[in-house]
């Protein structure tokens, strides 16, 4: 028996729909990071982009566990002394809600080229409306 390999040309990619409303943010980005990455189909190769387009609706409703609401910070550094910067949960949510999502799948993909290249394939947004609706998305329940 030989192991399958799948080739750029015979991946067939469907449009998945994930609604983050009431659950928890890292079950949610698991399910999400595994699509992106095709782990979720039985033509999985590692070094080949296998996965699905995913779109997020109501990232805005995702949930947090524990005290990560009061206590997790998201922090970014410009490369300059005194360049470190600190956001709190509760200011992320309140002006760009989609980035809890967005990074809680970024660190469950591969860094490098393939997993940049998964991670533009992932559409996230705060409500429920979203402009893929032609592509007839599949929901998927979590």
């Amino acid at each position: 028996m030989k192991t399958y390999l799948a080739k750029v040309g015979e991946i067939e990619r469907k449009y998945i729909l994930f609604d983050a409303s009431e659950a928890a943010v890292g079950r949610l980005a698991v399910k999400v990071a595994n699509a992106l990455r095709g782990k979720d189909k039985p033509t999985y190769t590692p070094h080949i982009d296998t996965g699905d387009f995913v779109i997020v609706v109501n990232a805005a409703n995702a949930v947090l566990t524990g005290s990560k609401n009061v206590n997790k910070q998201y922090e970014s550094y410009s490369g300059y002394r005194g360049g470190r910067k600190l956001v709190s949960v509760e200011l992320v949510r309140a002006k760009n809600p989609e980035r809890i999502v967005k990074e809680a799948v970024w660190g469950m993909l591969p860094k490098g080229r393939l997993g940049r290249a998964m991670y533009r394939k992932l559409k996230v947004y705060a409500g429920m409306d979203h402009p893929h609706a032609a592509q007839q998305p599949v929901k998927v329940s979590l």
